[in-house]
């Protein structure tokens, strides 16, 4: 008997986890937005140079 509530407590682990993740990620996010945001500005303004293309021909 014992056994099969042990089985069954760790039916809930895997949405424990996954939330626990997403919050922890939330606030890395949090923290380092002005950085994330330039860097994402800095990747967009790469990959979108027109001026790159023209050059090539």
């Amino acid at each position: 008997m014992r056994k099969n509530r042990k089985r069954l407590n760790k039916k809930g682990m895997g949405t424990v986890e996954i939330v626990i993740i997403i919050a922890v990620l939330v606030a890395l996010a949090l923290l380092f937005r002005t950085g994330l945001s330039e860097y994402a500005q800095k990747v967009m303004d790469f990959c979108f140079d027109d001026s790159k293309i023209t050059e090539a021909f």
